[in-house]
């Protein structure tokens, strides 16, 4: 299924990346601005095999570590802070508006940098490519706090947006790889339907869990709970 699944993922934008190329070659060969508007096209295609292949390199990154517990203390602040950084261009092309509250005096905890760096990222892009122009996105870390679950304690780090929403049914199957709530929004937004899938396998690497919690035309609320030992 999977390997099914990827193969349709990437013959989708190739077949259309062909299709422009044997028209710009034929009928619009000499029409510039439909030569031009082609060309845009096939652009934004290949960026999106391009996503697609950048991430299931990435799952399959995060499969081959998925037993080797990280080791590193990670100031969870600075890793937020980076992902802000990074994602700047995308925030503000956006109209939403972001705020970040964390605690005060985080513990550092053990993980991986790079791997949570990568989960927050998909968290804060996702609310804020689905939250909606003009609305807020909050980032928040609690302070350690006993998990019966986990047996210890964690920090919990909530990512709310105030958007749509998503329907009740479609939580329980968002990590599933390539499942998509909306899939032509999705795939114009440039999601690749792999984002949540990498997350949950990063979290259960570092022997934490994701929560989503939404309510249509209310919002959504995503939360990484990461062991603090």
């Amino acid at each position: 299924d999977f390997v099914a699944n990827v193969s349709h993922e990437l013959r989708t934008p190739l077949t259309a990346v062909i299709g422009f190329i044997e028209t710009i070659k034929g009928a619009a060969k000499d029409d510039k601005a439909a030569r031009n508007r082609f060309i845009d096209l096939m652009l934004s295609e290949a960026l999106r095999m391009d996503r697609l292949v950048g991430d299931l390199l990435a799952l399959s990154r995060v499969e081959a570590t998925a037993r080797m517990r990280p080791n590193e203390m990670v100031n969870i602040t600075n890793v937020l802070k980076s992902s802000l950084s990074s994602l700047r261009h995308v925030i503000e092309k956006s109209g939403v508006t972001v705020t970040f509250k964390p605690a005060d005096n985080l513990p550092a905890i053990p993980g991986d940098e790079d791997q949570l760096r990568q989960i927050f990222n998909n968290m804060i892009e996702n609310a804020v490519k689905y939250g909606g122009a003009g609305k807020a996105v909050e980032i928040t870390v609690t302070d350690p706090a006993r998990d019966a679950q986990l047996r210890g304690d964690v920090l919990r780090v909530s990512v709310q947006d105030h958007g749509k929403g998503i329907a009740a049914h479609h939580l329980p199957r968002l990590t599933e790889r390539f499942y998509r709530v909306d899939t032509h929004r999705s795939r114009e937004m440039g999601g690749t339907g792999l984002g949540l899938a990498i997350v949950k396998h990063i979290l259960s690497r570092h022997r934490g869990r994701l929560e989503i919690n939404s309510a249509l035309d209310v919002g959504t609320e995503v939360i990484a709970v990461l062991p603090t030992e």
